[in-house]
């Protein structure tokens, strides 16, 4: 499926100010399910551009800023080619099986980070919401059990665009059975680890399924979900706002192990103790190969 992405990011201040170095997470993750064919990033005010991997494999722009100014502005537009058809195409290994399981030695070694608790304080409320989907032994077919939780999601919990930053804690989205996609994928990926499974956030953008349906969660603006490391499958995406598996409308464009480290975009700047800040997010994401395509929307706060 071909896909076009346009994302800008607008802030404007009162006075002039002056740009601390931003880094920018805005290129897809290539491979053998996507490949990029036409990229560009602008940016507002003069800048550099120095482009590196992080230590997730990233793409990640380093901007320099060589003027004040009293806007920044941001724009990447994408075009590329997403293959990745049937999320269920893979075969776990017998010993995953079963949920909990234990993974061999050698793979333990290099997926550790993604076992640390991000809110480990909420194990209790995370134990409650999983205790309906095992069974009396603690123990679950595993895809059966994180297709289940992932679909509950968009079921029982009512979706909000929040856009004042930060996350929910698991315990948090949980009593008040509401939350952003963050929140959401936040929920899935510590309730995997409650189970002994590696589990990393994901940021990127979902676009128009091909029947037509836009995803209240697409609205204009970013997405996120998670990733979780399954034995004979590898990273598989769980995005528990739609209920689904990550598939051909998902781009992935970073995955790291805490939420805050997958942001797209980071940075400071230093002006006047009085200054004021608005800042809007637009994103554009379209099926080109399809017969629909999503509204231009944006989002505003101050």
């Amino acid at each position: 499926m071909r896909l076009h992405i346009e994302h800008r990011t607008t802030y404007c201040y009162n006075k002039p100010v002056r740009f601390e170095p931003h880094r920018l997470l805005l290129r897809p993750r290539e491979g053998h399910d996507v490949q990029i064919k036409e990229s560009s990033l602008n940016i507002h005010p003069t800048c550099r551009i120095r482009w590196v991997h992080d230590v997730f494999d990233n793409s990640v722009a380093e901007v320099q800023f060589l003027q004040e100014s009293s806007e920044l502005r941001i724009e990447s537009v994408l075009t590329l080619w997403q293959y990745n058809y049937d999320p269920f195409d893979f075969v776990l290994e017998p010993s995953a099986s079963v949920i909990p399981f234990k993974y061999n030695e050698t793979l333990r070694d290099d997926i550790m980070p993604y076992f640390k608790r991000h809110a480990p304080l909420d194990d209790e409320a995370i134990k409650n919401w999983i205790r309906p989907y095992l069974n009396t032994k603690g123990q679950a077919g595993t895809l059966d059990f994180l297709t289940a939780i992932n679909r509950s999601v968009p079921m029982f919990f009512q979706y909000l665009q929040r856009e004042e930053p930060g996350i929910q804690s698991p315990g948090e989205t949980l009593k008040k059975r509401s939350g952003s996609c963050r929140d959401f994928a936040l929920l899935l990926m510590e309730a995997a680890r409650y189970l002994g499974l590696a589990a990393r956030f994901v940021s990127g953008y979902l676009c128009e399924t091909k029947s037509g349906q836009q995803f209240e969660a697409a609205s204009g603006a970013t997405h996120a979900w998670a990733e979780i490391y399954l034995p004979g499958a590898g990273w598989k995406g769980f995005d528990p706002t739609c209920g689904i598996l990550s598939a051909n409308h998902h781009v992935r464009v970073a995955s790291a192990r805490d939420p805050a480290q997958a942001s797209p975009v980071s940075g400071s700047f230093v002006g006047p103790s009085a200054i004021n800040q608005t800042m809007k997010v637009e994103v554009r994401a379209v099926a080109l190969d399809d017969d629909s395509s999503t509204q231009f929307q944006s989002q505003s706060s101050s």
